[in-house]
């Protein structure tokens, strides 16, 4: 699928690419909103919101969803790799490294689809909640609902 042109780009939605594309957490749209803030303090988050949608459909930036997660958003365009943390939902860019090859889009068939892209996402811990499980022995309990 080929991305729209945005529609024309406006003071708000320049300010919420430009402070997106300083972030590599891959905020959700609430985080990004109290960001945003600072810079704009009456922007309301349904304008964060319909924004991020914007520049979403028009490619400037991705936007990752899972299922039962909150969508997150990350201003780097290009096709790249993700980690989702288990535990607390963190996500973070995986580097490919070494010999590893990923498969071709053209590997894959599905009855009734025309697959045209593909995203990866890895699961996982992250550091902090690695940790937590190290000290206390139990899984985080997002990671324990994520699993059933």
């Amino acid at each position: 699928m080929e991305a729209k042109s945005p529609k024309r780009m406006t003071k708000q939605r320049r300010i919420i690419l430009e402070e997106l594309r300083k972030l590599t957490s891959h905020p959700t749209a609430d985080e990004l909103y109290e960001i945003v803030r600072e810079r704009l303090p009456r922007v309301s988050l349904g304008t964060v919101y319909r924004n991020l949608e914007v520049l979403s459909e028009s490619g400037e930036i991705l936007k990752l969803e899972s299922a039962g997660s909150q969508k997150r958003f990350d201003g780097n365009p290009m096709d790249h790799h993700h980690v989702r943390c288990m535990g607390c939902g963190r996500v973070g860019d995986v580097e490919v490294v070494g010999d590893a090859t990923l498969p071709a889009l053209e590997n894959f068939r599905c009855d009734g689809f025309s697959i045209t892209r593909g995203t990866l996402e890895f699961t996982g811990l992250c550091d902090a909640c690695k940790d937590k499980l190290d000290e206390e022995g139990a899984m985080p309990e997002a990671a324990t609902q994520t699993r059933q």
